[in-house]
């Protein structure tokens, strides 16, 4: 059985955000916790805070035990970007993007 869990429009670019996601995927669900523990990253933090949300989804909704389960996949895609717009030379101005993204966990109980 698969279990998913979606953090959306967090304020962070998914480039950084992937980082943390490819690290975690593929291992027990408790061992990714363990790692997102321990890293000092604020991408970290809401990685971990969507894999707690995918364990409470599995064991409450589903009544599966978080030692059997595995992170099947961890994505971060782009969310919605949030344009701003600093003075340049010569009365001109320069784009600031202020980007999001989402991050999609799934567990599942097969080896």
């Amino acid at each position: 059985m698969e279990v998913i869990a979606t953090t959306r429009n967090v304020r962070m670019s998914a480039q950084k955000m992937r980082e943390m996601t490819r690290q975690v995927q593929g291992m027990k669900a408790l061992d990714a916790q363990a790692v997102l523990a321990v890293v000092p990253r604020k991408s970290a933090r809401a990685v971990a805070k969507t894999l707690k949300s995918a364990l409470a989804n599995a064991e409450n909704n589903h009544g599966l035990k978080p030692e059997a389960l595995r992170v099947k996949e961890a994505v971060a895609g782009a969310g919605t970007t949030i344009r701003r717009f600093t003075p340049k030379a010569r009365g001109s101005a320069g784009p600031i993007l202020k980007r999001s993204c989402h991050i999609r966990i799934v567990l599942s109980d097969q080896a």
